[in-house]
């Protein structure tokens, strides 16, 4: 635990999944073809608080939703990348426009699809109930579920 502290001390981004992480990965479709997501209001403060601390927030997700960019316009995240397949290129980006480094990150996902950005950034998170090749990939961990407050666990522990 003393090695994750020290390694959170220098986040600067917080990057973020969606589908399995900010929510529980259901997706309701309604009879005319629109889309639910739930989202956890205690993620919410959390990533409010990041912003107050100057940690910039961003999601990247594999899926695309009106919903998401509600829910992150509401949350004040300026950086929203969906629909993305390759979430390193998203991230090169990011680290070039930031001017930071690998250990500067953090990202927290649950799937195979996060598994190169999370084998990359300088800290690693995995939901509760991440695919076990995540859960043993990560630096930690969360006991939350995605969608039940993992998120805020991150980013509490970030904080200190």
């Amino acid at each position: 635990m003393k090695q994750i502290k020290a390694k959170a001390k220098k986040v600067k981004l917080f990057i973020m999944d969606v589908d399995g992480t900010l929510t529980d990965g259901k997706i309701y479709i309604g009879p005319q073809g629109e889309v639910f997501k739930a989202f956890n209001t205690k993620d919410g403060l959390g990533i409010k608080r990041l912003r107050e601390k100057g940690i910039i927030p961003v999601i990247i997700t594999g899926r695309s939703s009106e919903i998401v960019v509600a829910r992150a316009k509401e949350l004040g995240i300026d950086e929203i990348y969906q629909g993305i397949k390759d979430k390193l290129a998203v991230y090169r980006h990011l680290v070039d426009k930031y001017k930071v480094n690998d250990e500067e990150v953090a990202f927290i996902g649950d799937d195979l699809n996060d598994l190169p950005l999370l084998n990359k950034v300088g800290l690693s998170f995995g939901v509760a109930d991440a695919v076990e090749t995540v859960r043993a990939a990560v630096d930690y961990v969360t006991k939350q579920k995605g969608g039940e407050g993992a998120v805020r666990e991150a980013i509490d522990l970030i904080l200190g």
